[in-house]
């Protein structure tokens, strides 16, 4: 049976989650991985991960809710975390990204919550990534040096294999909960 403690638990564990993977993804980010990548394109998309648990398990409000919880954690952290100026640009472009993406990740899961176990999560992680893709890296890395079209195509290449692969975890951890909490209903917007 599901429990107000037992969803509260839930929505705490997601918020803490998405906190730590925002911080650790703009960590990464200034990591290349040759010219195409860096190493935030396959710790980013857990965010995705994360809402989309949060959003089929307690609904979108809940997953709004843990948005906007690892916005505020996630930013305020990487702002800290910043050592210089270059981070901290870093930080409010992540900031911005995150939030207008998963935002629109929340409300196209929700619309597609009823068809196939996949749809959901593959479009709405594929779609909100392109957003936050071009939002970040025209943000973090306009006017730099650094050559952040190409980063941000080859960061978006993966990100689209990362929602691929992500799928597995999504749909064991989803068969993982007790029956009552397997289909989450569906809840207003």
């Amino acid at each position: 049976m599901r429990t107000h403690t037992a969803e509260r638990s839930a929505l705490i564990a997601a918020m803490v989650a998405i906190g730590l993977v925002v911080l650790v993804s703009n960590i990464a980010v200034q990591y290349p991985i040759g010219d195409w990548l860096t190493w935030g394109a396959f710790t980013y998309p857990l965010a995705f991960l994360v809402t989309d648990l949060s959003n089929r398990i307690l609904g979108a409000a809940s997953a709004r809710r843990v948005v906007y919880a690892g916005f505020a954690v996630g930013v305020v952290l990487s702002f800290l975390a910043a050592t210089d100026a270059f981070g901290q640009r870093i930080a409010v472009a992540s900031g911005a990204a995150f939030l207008t993406a998963q935002l629109l990740d929340v409300w196209i899961f929700n619309k597609l919550r009823q068809g196939t176990w996949w749809r959901a999560p593959l479009v709405s992680s594929l779609v909100a990534s392109a957003l936050d893709t071009a939002i970040f890296f025209a943000g973090a890395f306009a006017m730099t040096q650094v050559p952040w079209v190409q980063l941000a195509l080859g960061d978006y290449a993966a990100k689209l294999a990362m929602a691929a692969l992500l799928l597995v975890p999504f749909r064991a951890l989803i068969r993982l909960l007790p029956a009552e909490w397997q289909e989450a209903p569906v809840r207003p917007i």
